[in-house]
């Protein structure tokens, strides 16, 4: 269906691909993989036409239909949810709109004497929206937006009234409405909850166009390709299984180069041994340049490029008190929504609490009248002893200085420490050679949110309270951090829709339902929870 051959592409002295060649077929579910800047976006635009190579071929079939969900969405506002879902669904999306407009003409009395030429485009029109089954659409696009999070009250809500991470999911509906022959997918879980990811991977399980994604999420990429690109040092290299087979594939694959590497470095040296005892010997020249002849031809076999994930080891924190946090008869509304009624929780120390629930639910609220960023209407939060707190939320952004570089940051935040220390710190979240000397204020919102969580656990508190820490890590630096936590000697109270998180975090686990019914109190960890409970989140089946 569309064919890479032997394509270059270079960026100044980047060289991103040197020859190489990819295929994605009708139907393949296929991953993309790669470290940052390997190429991964270049690679779908030049797939949608916006860039293309400067050697070698792209082939595009001409009546393959394309959707590119990508991270930076266009600006929107002025109509509802529902119709700016249905607005960029493709052909079914326009003709949509354009019965609607055709609609409103012919109830206009001004425009009476252009009535048969409306009448007549809109039989075109109805005919053409009939036939590609238009009238599904509205159906099709609610049940869409019900799988993403939306409330009815939101789908029908204006559209400019929504986050930036809501508008994300509206620009995501807007792909999926429009069953286009191929799916470019980048990043498609970082702004949705474990309920939405769940509905999306069913979704794209079901789907019958091919698909090309990039994704952080190890579980999410498991559940839905067959296929994985990687790009490697301008190459890209196929395997045929998802994302655990090719973990293990690419270690067999290394070894396999490695040794052959060390066998072809023995020759190579034994041959060069020859060589240089014999080269004054005139009874040994033709051999000796016979070898040397030899030696010029042989392809040298590289060794295979490691990927690199600094770990860093995060200073121990204080001893807290055994009661961290006590949360007694809490009361929280929104308007006429209740969120918490009596709500009673103690959180004692040395405990990790993944809190669980559906949009609305009051997860978010939970972390912050926990953090003291707002209060309960009732009630009292109230913190134990010898207690620091660290929040981590997209509010946690704000503290950065946009003027500074990520390594002035961080030293402006930790002058007595070492630059060698600081550079680690910035490593391990993925800021490594000129990305430590880029300004805070350059920096895309994920770069940020690395930043801002390297700050805090650099010298961690001993409370840490965690709004959806994992967004825009990769998986390498996820797992690293994952790592690290479990060793982590305080408690945490943690909100994440990453299963990896909460598999390898959660010892505990608080189910909220909005104030439908009562919290539920799982005092084991979340591996247990899901077995007990036959489901990865409140209200979705595995």
């Amino acid at each position: 269906m569309i064919t890479f051959s032997n394509i270059s592409k270079q960026y100044g002295k980047q060289l991103v691909f040197v020859d190489a060649s990819f295929q994605l077929n009708p139907g393949e579910k296929c991953g993309l993989v790669g470290p940052n800047g390997a190429g991964k976006t270049t690679l779908f635009r030049m797939i949608v036409g916006e860039e293309g190579p400067d050697d070698g071929n792209v082939t595009v079939p001409k009546k393959t239909t394309i959707g590119y969900f990508r991270q930076d969405v266009e600006e929107m506002a002025g109509r509802p949810v529902l119709d700016e879902a249905i607005a960029g669904s493709g052909r079914v999306g326009d003709l949509h709109h354009e019965l609607d407009g055709l609609q409103k003409a012919l109830e206009d009395p001004e425009r009476f004497d252009e009535m048969d030429q409306i009448l007549e485009r809109f039989g075109e029109v109805q005919e053409e929206y009939e036939h590609l089954g238009g009238y599904q659409i509205e159906a099709q696009a609610r049940e869409v937006l019900a799988g993403l999070g939306f409330t009815d009250a939101q789908v029908d809500g204006d559209v400019g009234a929504l986050s930036g991470g809501w508008k994300m999911r509206v620009a995501l509906a807007r792909v999926l409405l429009g069953r286009p022959d191929v799916l470019l997918m980048d990043e498609p879980t970082n702004h949705l909850d474990i309920e939405s990811i769940i509905w999306l991977e069913n979704f794209l399980r079901g789907y019958q166009g091919a698909l090309l994604m990039t994704s952080h999420d190890r579980d999410f990429m498991n559940r839905i390709i067959s296929k994985l690109a990687e790009i490697d040092a301008g190459e890209i290299i196929t395997y045929s299984g998802n994302y655990d087979f090719y973990e293990r594939e690419r270690t067999i694959r290394e070894a396999n180069q490695q040794a052959a590497f060390a066998r072809q470095q023995a020759m190579l040296a034994k041959e060069q041994r020859f060589i240089e005892r014999f080269k004054t010997h005139a009874a040994k020249a033709a051999q000796v340049q016979s070898r040397i002849k030899a030696l010029d031809k042989i392809e040298k076999i590289e060794l295979p490029k490691k990927r690199v994930v600094v770990k860093f080891d995060f200073k121990i924190p204080a001893r807290s008190g055994d009661q961290v946090a006590m949360i007694e008869d809490v009361y929280k509304a929104y308007g006429s929504r209740v969120i918490y009624d009596g709500f009673t929780l103690t959180i004692r120390r040395g405990e990790r609490w993944a809190v669980m629930g559906r949009n609305g639910a009051g997860k978010s609220t939970l972390l912050k009248m926990i953090a003291g960023a707002t209060s309960p209407d009732q009630g009292e939060v109230r913190l134990g002893a010898s207690l620091s707190m660290g929040y981590f939320a997209q509010q946690s952004l704000d503290v950065l200085n946009p003027e500074l570089t990520v390594i002035d940051q961080l030293q402006n935040d930790f002058p007595q420490d070492g630059i060698g220390s600081l550079r680690s710190l910035a490593g391990a979240f993925q800021f490594s050679g000129d990305d430590v000397d880029k300004k805070v204020r350059s920096l895309s919102g994920g770069e940020r949110s690395r930043l801002a969580m390297a700050r805090m656990l650099y010298n961690p508190p001993n409370f840490l309270v965690l709004d959806e820490p994992t967004n825009h890590l990769d998986l390498a630096t996820k797992e690293m951090l994952v790592e690290q936590l479990k060793n982590f000697e305080g408690t945490m109270v943690f909100v994440s829709h990453d299963r990896t998180f909460l598999r390898g975090l959660g010892t505990r686990v608080l189910e909220l339902s909005g104030g439908d019914s009562e919290p539920n109190i799982y005092l084991g960890p979340y591996t247990e929870y899901v077995a007990a409970r036959g489901q990865e989140a409140p209200g979705i089946h595995a």
